[in-house]
């Protein structure tokens, strides 16, 4: 069984078991998260599609750490002009183990 869900303003394909990375949710490690916003649900041939979103489905989740991604470089130049900008950025996020789906 299998759902895509939507958290942080993306979507992820999920299954029982898997570890993710989402965009940082403020919740303490070991604590038990419900993401309610379930895009669909499949389970074998039987797929069900919401209209976004479907009603009564959720995904449990447990935290398992928060974190710091790689930095991202970021260089920007105008030539001729000298100008040169040089900066860099890690995005926070937290580690999710996904439990149980309900559809």
């Amino acid at each position: 069984m299998y759902a895509v869900i939507k958290t942080g303003g993306k979507q992820y394909r999920v299954a029982a078991g898997e570890k993710i990375k989402v965009e940082q949710i403020p919740a303490d490690v070991g604590a038990q998260v419900v993401l309610d916003q379930v895009m669909m649900v499949g389970n074998g041939e039987t797929v069900t599609i919401g209209k976004p979103l479907i009603a009564g489905a959720a995904v449990t989740a447990t935290v398992i750490s928060h974190g710091r991604a790689d930095k991202v470089k970021i260089f920007k130049m105008r030539r001729r002009k000298h100008y040169q900008k040089h900066q860099g950025h890690r995005q926070n996020y937290t580690e999710l183990q996904i439990g149980e789906i309900k559809g």
